[in-house]
Protein backbone atom coordinates (compact mmCIF):
# COMPACT_ATOMS: atom_id res chain seq x y z
CA UNK A 1 0.00 0.00 0.00
CA UNK A 2 3.13 2.35 0.27
CA UNK A 3 4.56 2.02 -2.42
CA UNK A 4 0.92 2.42 -4.42
CA UNK A 5 1.02 5.46 -2.60
CA UNK A 6 4.36 6.51 -3.15
CA UNK A 7 3.80 5.46 -7.06
CA UNK A 8 0.63 7.42 -7.29
CA UNK A 9 2.42 10.91 -6.00
CA UNK A 10 5.57 10.42 -7.93
CA UNK A 11 2.62 10.74 -11.11
CA UNK A 12 0.97 13.48 -9.66
CA UNK A 13 2.58 17.06 -10.64
CA UNK A 14 1.48 19.95 -8.60
CA UNK A 15 0.07 22.93 -11.19
CA UNK A 16 1.11 21.02 -13.90
CA UNK A 17 -2.43 21.81 -15.99
CA UNK A 18 -1.44 25.44 -15.06
CA UNK A 19 1.97 25.47 -16.69
CA UNK A 20 0.56 23.57 -19.61
CA UNK A 21 -2.50 26.47 -19.78
CA UNK A 22 0.12 29.35 -19.42
CA UNK A 23 2.14 27.81 -22.08
CA UNK A 24 -0.25 27.51 -24.83
CA UNK A 25 -2.14 30.95 -24.34
CA UNK A 26 1.96 31.99 -24.09
CA UNK A 27 2.33 30.80 -27.38
CA UNK A 28 -0.97 31.68 -29.08
CA UNK A 29 -0.16 35.23 -28.29
CA UNK A 30 3.49 35.20 -28.77
CA UNK A 31 2.85 33.60 -32.51
CA UNK A 32 -0.26 36.44 -33.01
CA UNK A 33 1.66 39.74 -31.53
CA UNK A 34 4.86 38.55 -33.73
CA UNK A 35 2.75 38.48 -36.80
CA UNK A 36 0.35 41.13 -36.17
CA UNK A 37 2.05 43.28 -33.59
CA UNK A 38 0.47 43.24 -30.09
CA UNK A 39 -1.15 46.76 -30.90
CA UNK A 40 -2.97 45.58 -33.96
CA UNK A 41 -4.00 41.99 -31.98
CA UNK A 42 -5.93 43.15 -29.31
CA UNK A 43 -7.40 45.72 -30.97
CA UNK A 44 -8.30 43.19 -33.94
CA UNK A 45 -9.86 40.63 -30.98
CA UNK A 46 -11.90 43.05 -29.58
CA UNK A 47 -13.28 44.52 -32.95
CA UNK A 48 -14.02 41.04 -34.26
CA UNK A 49 -15.72 40.05 -30.98
CA UNK A 50 -18.09 43.51 -31.19
CA UNK A 51 -18.84 42.70 -34.70
CA UNK A 52 -19.78 39.03 -34.21
CA UNK A 53 -21.94 40.61 -31.44
CA UNK A 54 -23.75 43.08 -33.65
CA UNK A 55 -23.75 41.90 -36.67
CA UNK A 56 -24.35 38.13 -36.60
CA UNK A 57 -25.56 36.96 -33.08
CA UNK A 58 -28.53 39.02 -33.10
CA UNK A 59 -28.97 37.86 -36.77
CA UNK A 60 -29.34 34.59 -35.37
CA UNK A 61 -30.96 35.16 -32.16
CA UNK A 62 -33.81 36.48 -34.02
CA UNK A 63 -34.00 33.76 -36.27
CA UNK A 64 -34.07 31.59 -32.98
CA UNK A 65 -36.76 33.69 -31.61
CA UNK A 66 -38.76 32.76 -34.90
CA UNK A 67 -37.64 29.24 -34.78
CA UNK A 68 -38.58 28.93 -30.64
CA UNK A 69 -41.75 30.19 -31.47
CA UNK A 70 -43.03 27.78 -34.65
CA UNK A 71 -41.66 24.82 -32.59
CA UNK A 72 -44.15 26.14 -29.79
CA UNK A 73 -46.56 26.21 -32.19
CA UNK A 74 -46.12 22.97 -33.61
CA UNK A 75 -46.50 21.66 -29.93
CA UNK A 76 -49.01 23.14 -28.97
CA UNK A 77 -51.42 22.16 -31.61
CA UNK A 78 -50.49 18.48 -32.46
CA UNK A 79 -48.16 19.28 -35.48
CA UNK A 80 -45.17 17.29 -33.39
CA UNK A 81 -47.79 14.71 -32.56
CA UNK A 82 -49.09 13.86 -36.21
CA UNK A 83 -45.48 13.82 -37.06
CA UNK A 84 -44.38 11.10 -34.35
CA UNK A 85 -47.19 8.98 -35.49
CA UNK A 86 -46.23 9.52 -39.59
CA UNK A 87 -42.84 8.96 -39.37
CA UNK A 88 -42.18 6.77 -36.01
CA UNK A 89 -42.51 3.71 -37.47
CA UNK A 90 -39.36 4.89 -39.79
CA UNK A 91 -37.15 5.11 -36.67
CA UNK A 92 -36.76 1.54 -35.95
CA UNK A 93 -35.68 0.31 -39.42
CA UNK A 94 -33.18 3.61 -39.87
CA UNK A 95 -31.92 3.61 -36.53
CA UNK A 96 -33.05 0.24 -34.61
CA UNK A 97 -34.52 2.44 -32.29
CA UNK A 98 -37.85 2.36 -30.81
CA UNK A 99 -40.74 4.80 -32.63
CA UNK A 100 -40.66 6.58 -29.41
CA UNK A 101 -37.46 8.21 -30.11
CA UNK A 102 -38.75 10.13 -33.02
CA UNK A 103 -39.57 12.33 -30.59
CA UNK A 104 -36.19 13.23 -29.15
CA UNK A 105 -35.49 13.94 -33.11
CA UNK A 106 -38.17 16.64 -33.44
CA UNK A 107 -37.61 18.51 -30.53
CA UNK A 108 -34.25 18.73 -30.73
CA UNK A 109 -34.44 19.87 -34.22
CA UNK A 110 -36.88 23.08 -32.72
CA UNK A 111 -34.42 23.59 -29.61
CA UNK A 112 -30.99 22.54 -28.80
CA UNK A 113 -29.40 19.52 -27.89
CA UNK A 114 -30.07 18.90 -24.71
CA UNK A 115 -33.74 19.15 -25.17
CA UNK A 116 -33.61 15.30 -25.50
CA UNK A 117 -32.62 14.97 -21.82
CA UNK A 118 -36.60 16.18 -20.61
CA UNK A 119 -37.52 13.23 -22.16
CA UNK A 120 -35.19 10.98 -21.28
CA UNK A 121 -35.56 11.94 -17.37
CA UNK A 122 -38.93 10.02 -17.91
CA UNK A 123 -39.20 6.98 -16.94
CA UNK A 124 -42.01 5.78 -18.96
CA UNK A 125 -40.11 6.89 -21.91
CA UNK A 126 -37.06 4.90 -21.35
CA UNK A 127 -39.14 2.16 -20.95
CA UNK A 128 -39.50 1.61 -24.59
CA UNK A 129 -35.92 1.18 -24.69
CA UNK A 130 -33.21 -1.20 -24.25
CA UNK A 131 -30.36 -0.89 -21.93
CA UNK A 132 -28.17 0.00 -24.85
CA UNK A 133 -30.12 2.08 -26.18
CA UNK A 134 -30.24 4.21 -23.82
CA UNK A 135 -27.04 5.98 -24.54
CA UNK A 136 -27.65 6.44 -27.98
CA UNK A 137 -30.13 9.00 -27.51
CA UNK A 138 -27.21 11.51 -27.01
CA UNK A 139 -26.28 11.02 -30.41
CA UNK A 140 -29.66 10.60 -32.05
CA UNK A 141 -30.44 14.18 -30.15
CA UNK A 142 -27.22 16.00 -30.63
CA UNK A 143 -27.57 15.27 -34.63
CA UNK A 144 -30.87 17.29 -35.36
CA UNK A 145 -29.68 19.82 -32.29
CA UNK A 146 -30.78 23.76 -33.35
CA UNK A 147 -31.54 21.99 -36.69
CA UNK A 148 -34.33 24.72 -37.72
CA UNK A 149 -32.37 27.46 -36.52
CA UNK A 150 -29.34 25.91 -38.59
CA UNK A 151 -31.64 25.42 -41.92
CA UNK A 152 -33.31 28.70 -41.26
CA UNK A 153 -30.08 30.43 -40.91
CA UNK A 154 -28.39 29.13 -44.64
CA UNK A 155 -31.46 29.80 -46.29
CA UNK A 156 -31.80 33.66 -44.86
CA UNK A 157 -27.72 33.93 -44.88
CA UNK A 158 -28.28 35.40 -48.66
CA UNK A 159 -27.40 34.36 -52.18
CA UNK A 160 -31.07 32.43 -52.85
CA UNK A 161 -30.25 28.96 -51.73
CA UNK A 162 -33.01 26.87 -50.45
CA UNK A 163 -32.41 23.45 -52.22
CA UNK A 164 -28.69 23.44 -50.91
CA UNK A 165 -29.45 23.60 -46.96
CA UNK A 166 -32.68 21.08 -47.91
CA UNK A 167 -29.66 18.42 -48.87
CA UNK A 168 -27.62 19.46 -45.72
CA UNK A 169 -30.31 17.99 -43.87
CA UNK A 170 -30.77 14.93 -45.74
CA UNK A 171 -26.79 14.57 -45.16
CA UNK A 172 -27.35 15.34 -41.54
CA UNK A 173 -30.05 12.48 -41.37
CA UNK A 174 -27.53 9.50 -42.80
CA UNK A 175 -24.93 11.06 -40.57
CA UNK A 176 -27.17 10.56 -37.51
CA UNK A 177 -28.17 6.47 -38.63
CA UNK A 178 -24.36 5.84 -39.56
CA UNK A 179 -23.27 7.89 -35.43
CA UNK A 180 -26.25 5.96 -33.72
CA UNK A 181 -25.91 2.37 -35.48
CA UNK A 182 -22.57 2.73 -34.52
CA UNK A 183 -23.28 3.51 -30.65
CA UNK A 184 -25.58 0.91 -30.42
CA UNK A 185 -23.36 -1.83 -31.79
CA UNK A 186 -20.50 -0.71 -29.18
CA UNK A 187 -23.20 -0.45 -26.27
CA UNK A 188 -24.88 -3.58 -26.74
CA UNK A 189 -21.11 -5.46 -26.48
CA UNK A 190 -21.30 -3.38 -22.94
CA UNK A 191 -24.41 -3.06 -21.59
CA UNK A 192 -26.47 -5.64 -23.19
CA UNK A 193 -30.04 -5.72 -24.92
CA UNK A 194 -32.44 -6.63 -21.83
CA UNK A 195 -35.36 -3.99 -21.62
CA UNK A 196 -35.34 -0.82 -18.82
CA UNK A 197 -38.59 -2.43 -18.05
CA UNK A 198 -41.21 -4.97 -18.70
CA UNK A 199 -44.36 -2.22 -18.00
CA UNK A 200 -44.89 -0.17 -20.85
CA UNK A 201 -48.62 -0.54 -20.83
CA UNK A 202 -50.26 1.76 -21.91
CA UNK A 203 -47.43 4.92 -22.58
CA UNK A 204 -48.24 5.64 -25.88
CA UNK A 205 -50.90 7.98 -24.93
CA UNK A 206 -49.01 9.33 -21.74
CA UNK A 207 -46.03 10.13 -24.35
CA UNK A 208 -48.78 11.81 -26.90
CA UNK A 209 -49.95 14.03 -23.29
CA UNK A 210 -46.85 15.28 -22.28
CA UNK A 211 -45.83 16.16 -26.13
CA UNK A 212 -48.91 18.30 -27.02
CA UNK A 213 -48.65 19.78 -23.20
CA UNK A 214 -51.74 22.06 -24.17
CA UNK A 215 -52.04 25.45 -22.39
CA UNK A 216 -55.32 26.33 -21.14
CA UNK A 217 -58.26 28.70 -22.72
CA UNK A 218 -59.16 29.51 -26.34
CA UNK A 219 -57.43 29.20 -29.82
CA UNK A 220 -55.91 32.66 -29.80
CA UNK A 221 -55.09 32.46 -25.86
CA UNK A 222 -53.16 29.63 -26.64
CA UNK A 223 -51.56 30.83 -29.91
CA UNK A 224 -50.18 33.95 -27.79
CA UNK A 225 -48.92 32.00 -25.13
CA UNK A 226 -47.34 29.17 -26.89
CA UNK A 227 -45.28 31.61 -29.57
CA UNK A 228 -44.81 34.22 -26.47
CA UNK A 229 -42.88 31.25 -24.46
CA UNK A 230 -41.45 29.43 -28.03
CA UNK A 231 -39.75 32.91 -27.97
CA UNK A 232 -38.35 33.35 -25.01
CA UNK A 233 -36.93 30.17 -25.14
CA UNK A 234 -35.56 31.38 -28.73
CA UNK A 235 -33.53 34.69 -26.54
CA UNK A 236 -32.29 31.75 -24.09
CA UNK A 237 -30.71 30.17 -27.01
CA UNK A 238 -29.65 33.34 -28.64
CA UNK A 239 -28.26 34.38 -25.28
CA UNK A 240 -26.29 30.98 -24.83
CA UNK A 241 -24.35 31.02 -28.04
CA UNK A 242 -23.20 34.32 -27.09
CA UNK A 243 -19.76 33.26 -25.21
CA UNK A 244 -19.06 30.23 -27.28
CA UNK A 245 -19.63 32.90 -30.81
CA UNK A 246 -17.42 35.87 -28.93
CA UNK A 247 -14.39 33.45 -27.81
CA UNK A 248 -14.24 30.79 -30.22
CA UNK A 249 -15.42 32.11 -33.43
CA UNK A 250 -12.80 35.30 -32.63
CA UNK A 251 -9.95 32.53 -32.44
CA UNK A 252 -11.03 30.94 -35.50
CA UNK A 253 -11.41 34.39 -37.13
CA UNK A 254 -7.87 35.13 -36.77
CA UNK A 255 -6.51 31.82 -37.69
CA UNK A 256 -8.53 32.18 -41.03
CA UNK A 257 -7.90 34.85 -42.29
CA UNK A 258 -5.24 37.82 -43.70
CA UNK A 259 -4.73 41.66 -43.53
CA UNK A 260 -7.73 43.26 -44.39
CA UNK A 261 -5.06 45.34 -47.02
CA UNK A 262 -1.99 42.99 -47.35
CA UNK A 263 -0.57 46.03 -49.71
CA UNK A 264 -0.79 48.58 -46.16
CA UNK A 265 -0.45 45.69 -43.72
CA UNK A 266 -2.25 44.43 -40.19
CA UNK A 267 -4.38 47.94 -39.50
CA UNK A 268 -5.94 46.19 -36.00
CA UNK A 269 -9.47 45.92 -38.23
CA UNK A 270 -12.03 43.68 -37.48
CA UNK A 271 -11.59 40.16 -39.36
CA UNK A 272 -7.60 40.42 -39.88
CA UNK A 273 -5.41 37.19 -38.99
CA UNK A 274 -2.61 35.42 -39.12
CA UNK A 275 -3.87 32.45 -42.09
CA UNK A 276 -2.92 29.74 -40.09
CA UNK A 277 -5.88 27.34 -40.72
CA UNK A 278 -5.52 27.81 -44.20
CA UNK A 279 -2.18 26.50 -44.70
CA UNK A 280 -3.65 23.33 -42.44
CA UNK A 281 -6.36 23.49 -45.14
CA UNK A 282 -3.63 23.03 -47.92
CA UNK A 283 -1.81 20.00 -46.45
CA UNK A 284 -5.61 18.07 -46.22
CA UNK A 285 -7.05 19.45 -49.74
CA UNK A 286 -5.99 16.07 -51.40
CA UNK A 287 -8.52 14.64 -48.54
CA UNK A 288 -10.92 17.38 -48.39
CA UNK A 289 -11.75 18.08 -51.87
CA UNK A 290 -12.73 15.04 -52.80
CA UNK A 291 -14.56 13.77 -49.62
CA UNK A 292 -16.38 17.55 -49.26
CA UNK A 293 -15.65 19.40 -52.06
CA UNK A 294 -13.94 22.29 -50.54
CA UNK A 295 -12.63 24.86 -52.71
CA UNK A 296 -10.87 26.86 -50.63
CA UNK A 297 -8.90 25.47 -47.73
CA UNK A 298 -10.12 27.99 -45.31
CA UNK A 299 -13.54 26.06 -45.59
CA UNK A 300 -11.98 23.54 -42.90
CA UNK A 301 -12.68 26.39 -40.49
CA UNK A 302 -16.48 25.56 -40.34
CA UNK A 303 -16.60 22.09 -39.42
CA UNK A 304 -13.49 22.62 -36.91
CA UNK A 305 -15.62 25.60 -35.19
CA UNK A 306 -19.16 23.33 -35.24
CA UNK A 307 -17.17 20.85 -33.16
CA UNK A 308 -17.45 23.22 -29.89
CA UNK A 309 -20.27 25.69 -31.19
CA UNK A 310 -22.59 25.56 -34.35
CA UNK A 311 -23.58 29.34 -33.63
CA UNK A 312 -20.27 30.36 -33.50
CA UNK A 313 -19.78 28.61 -36.81
CA UNK A 314 -22.99 30.10 -38.36
CA UNK A 315 -20.96 32.78 -37.75
CA UNK A 316 -18.36 32.35 -40.48
CA UNK A 317 -20.91 31.84 -42.98
CA UNK A 318 -21.50 35.51 -43.82
CA UNK A 319 -17.81 36.22 -44.11
CA UNK A 320 -17.42 33.24 -46.13
CA UNK A 321 -19.75 34.46 -48.68
CA UNK A 322 -18.37 37.81 -49.30
CA UNK A 323 -15.15 36.33 -49.32
CA UNK A 324 -16.26 34.35 -51.62
CA UNK A 325 -14.80 31.22 -49.92
CA UNK A 326 -18.41 29.33 -49.49
CA UNK A 327 -20.40 28.33 -52.68
CA UNK A 328 -23.93 26.24 -52.71
CA UNK A 329 -21.61 23.22 -52.04
CA UNK A 330 -20.47 24.56 -49.03
CA UNK A 331 -23.68 25.75 -47.76
CA UNK A 332 -25.19 22.44 -48.38
CA UNK A 333 -22.16 20.64 -46.56
CA UNK A 334 -22.14 23.65 -43.84
CA UNK A 335 -25.40 22.72 -42.89
CA UNK A 336 -25.22 18.29 -42.77
CA UNK A 337 -21.97 19.07 -40.80
CA UNK A 338 -23.06 21.92 -38.55
CA UNK A 339 -26.71 20.56 -38.11
CA UNK A 340 -25.09 16.65 -37.55
CA UNK A 341 -22.19 18.05 -35.01
CA UNK A 342 -24.08 20.33 -33.05
CA UNK A 343 -21.22 21.91 -31.15
CA UNK A 344 -21.27 18.33 -29.47
CA UNK A 345 -17.88 18.27 -27.60
CA UNK A 346 -19.44 20.87 -25.71
CA UNK A 347 -22.39 19.20 -24.39
CA UNK A 348 -21.82 15.53 -25.16
CA UNK A 349 -20.19 15.08 -21.76
CA UNK A 350 -22.87 16.45 -19.49
CA UNK A 351 -26.32 14.72 -22.07
CA UNK A 352 -24.02 11.53 -20.99
CA UNK A 353 -23.72 12.23 -17.70
CA UNK A 354 -27.56 12.99 -17.40
CA UNK A 355 -28.52 9.92 -18.92
CA UNK A 356 -26.39 7.70 -16.51
CA UNK A 357 -23.39 6.79 -18.63
CA UNK A 358 -20.41 9.31 -18.73
CA UNK A 359 -17.86 6.18 -18.88
CA UNK A 360 -19.26 5.60 -22.82
CA UNK A 361 -17.82 9.54 -23.82
CA UNK A 362 -15.21 8.34 -25.54
CA UNK A 363 -17.18 5.95 -27.44
CA UNK A 364 -20.21 8.46 -28.05
CA UNK A 365 -17.86 10.86 -29.50
CA UNK A 366 -15.76 8.76 -31.77
CA UNK A 367 -19.09 7.61 -33.17
CA UNK A 368 -20.60 11.10 -33.44
CA UNK A 369 -16.94 12.62 -35.17
CA UNK A 370 -17.57 9.86 -37.86
CA UNK A 371 -21.40 10.55 -38.64
CA UNK A 372 -20.47 14.02 -39.34
CA UNK A 373 -17.76 13.44 -41.39
CA UNK A 374 -20.74 11.06 -43.57
CA UNK A 375 -22.80 13.60 -42.84
CA UNK A 376 -20.67 15.76 -45.18
CA UNK A 377 -19.50 13.26 -47.26
CA UNK A 378 -23.09 12.36 -48.35
CA UNK A 379 -24.56 16.51 -48.41
CA UNK A 380 -21.40 16.74 -50.93
CA UNK A 381 -22.42 13.97 -53.68
CA UNK A 382 -26.08 14.47 -53.09
CA UNK A 383 -25.95 17.47 -54.11
CA UNK A 384 -23.58 16.19 -57.15
CA UNK A 385 -26.37 14.35 -57.99
CA UNK A 386 -28.74 16.51 -58.25
CA UNK A 387 -26.79 19.44 -60.08
CA UNK A 388 -26.10 16.44 -62.62
CA UNK A 389 -30.09 15.63 -62.85
CA UNK A 390 -31.05 19.24 -63.03
CA UNK A 391 -28.61 19.94 -66.01
CA UNK A 392 -29.61 16.77 -67.60
CA UNK A 393 -33.91 17.54 -67.13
Amino acid sequence: MEALGKKNKRKSIPYLDTFIFITLVGLFFTYLGMKMGVSNMFSTILNTSYQLLIDTVLYIMAIAVLAGAFGKLAMEFGLVQLLNKILSPLIRPLYNMPGVAFLGIITTYLSDNPAIISLAKDKGYLSYFKKNEVPCLCNLGTAFGMGLIVTTFMIGVGKGFFIEPIIGNIGAVIGSIVSVRIMSYRTKRILGTEDNTNNAEGYKEEVAVSVMDKSEGNFMERFLTAFLEGGKLGVDIGLGIIPGVLFICTIIMVLTFGPADPSVGYQGLAYEGVELLPKIGEWLSPILRPLFGFKSPEAIAFPITALGSVGASLSLVPKFLESGIATGNEIAVFTAMGMCWSGFLSTHVAMLDALGHRKLISKAISSHVLGGIVAGISAHYILLLWNLISNIL
